[in-house]
């Protein structure tokens, strides 16, 4: 099993599981690996230290004092790098579709007159998704209908499991 880093032509960072390195090569030529985020296949593989097995001994760590520091001072000090805090953000607005997804009704192209409907009371109040372009919901907001506009991934947009 391989596991790689890889980003999008957006910057959005991810990770890939692969038979094989020939696996991942294979599947970026058939344009098969795409970015969970945005869903571009435009995907490259990151640079990634190998994994290696050694010891539970470590070298000394040196405080901010120049000593060396104990292993409770290191463990008190965790660091999150740039790339970690933006993965885990971009899991975390994955999640927050996929529910958005599930507990939402796709009322499609008809949102915009579906949710006109529930402002007057004409149609029974409940929670809707579908496609309004920036006309439509600039005009909605001016009627007072608050709508929020929300980028679905397209490897989403498929049956929600």
């Amino acid at each position: 099993m391989l596991v790689v880093d890889l980003h999008c032509a957006q910057g959005h960072l991810f990770e890939g599981w692969f038979a094989s390195g020939d696996d991942l090569a294979s599947q970026q030529a058939r344009g098969l690996v795409t970015c969970p985020v945005c869903g571009v296949n435009e995907v490259v593989r990151r640079p990634s230290a190998s994994r290696l097995n050694v010891s539970n001994a470590a070298a000394p760590v040196e405080s901010h004092s120049g000593a060396p520091a104990s292993a409770a001072q290191v463990r008190a000090e965790p660091t999150v790098s740039h790339a970690e805090a933006l993965q885990a953000l971009q899991a975390q607005y994955l999640r927050v579709v996929r529910q958005v997804l599930s507990s939402t009704e796709d009322v499609g192209e008809r949102f915009v007159d579906e949710v006109r409907d529930m402002h007057r009371g004409d149609a029974p109040q409940r929670p809707v998704r579908g496609q309004a372009d920036r006309d439509e919901v600039a005009e909605l907001r001016q009627e007072g209908i608050d709508v929020l506009s929300m980028p679905i991934p397209e490897a989403l947009k498929g049956p929600v499991q």
